[in-house]
């Protein structure tokens, strides 16, 4: 099941969409979703890019300072 939600755009934004659908030659309906597309994934990387620095945050050590004083017994 599809559910429809409610968009308003401002005067500018309909002028714009209108003047670079003629320019490009594209329907307004694949320019929104080209824009969404790159939208999301410009998110998805910050959130990718906040995400490896809070786990880098979390471990700051590096590998001696990990391991340093550890004792491995061999079994």
């Amino acid at each position: 099941m599809e559910k429809q939600i409610h968009i308003t755009f401002t005067q500018s934004t309909i002028d714009n969409l209108q003047t670079y659908s003629e320019i490009l030659g594209k329907d307004i309906d694949s320019m929104l979703h080209e824009a969404l597309e790159a939208y999301f994934e410009a998110q998805h990387q910050k959130l990718m890019q906040k995400n490896q620095q809070d786990d880098s945050a979390l471990t700051n050590l590096d590998f001696d300072e990990f391991w340093s004083g550890v004792d491995v017994d061999e079994v």
